[in-house]
């Protein structure tokens, strides 16, 4: 059954510095209010287990990701050197990631696609 339902999420998750977790959620507060005005960001938050911090995101398309990496680009640098990216998958339809694999291969996600669902 395919879908017309073009939304992709980015699935980051930083392994924080010892010492830096405050630093970082200062960093968490400017990436909400620099990815706020987004036009095609559906949903944006950061979750933490401890020192480990999770970035749940998603976009309309491809193109709304881009946008937003570029949107954030300085901030995701500056929070690189206090935390690592331990794990990184983008999800969403097989035509949206082919539009991703080569602008994001630096940052050697995983890419899963979306096979079966729906969204309201």
């Amino acid at each position: 059954m395919e879908s017309q339902d073009k939304c992709c999420s980015i699935v980051p998750y930083f392994q924080v510095a010892d010492g830096k977790l405050g630093a970082f959620k200062e960093l968490c507060g400017q990436f909400v209010e620099k990815t706020r005005d987004e036009t095609k960001c559906l949903y944006y938050g950061f979750s933490f287990d401890g020192d480990q911090a999770h970035c749940r995101e998603g976009y309309e398309d491809a193109e709304g990701v881009l946008a937003h990496l570029e949107n954030v680009g300085p901030l995701l640098q500056e929070a690189l050197r206090i935390a690592d990216l331990t794990r990184l998958e983008i999800h969403g339809p097989g035509d949206e990631l082919m539009k991703l694999r080569q602008p994001l291969a630096e940052l050697k996600p995983r890419f899963f696609t979306v096979e079966y669902g729906f969204r309201r």
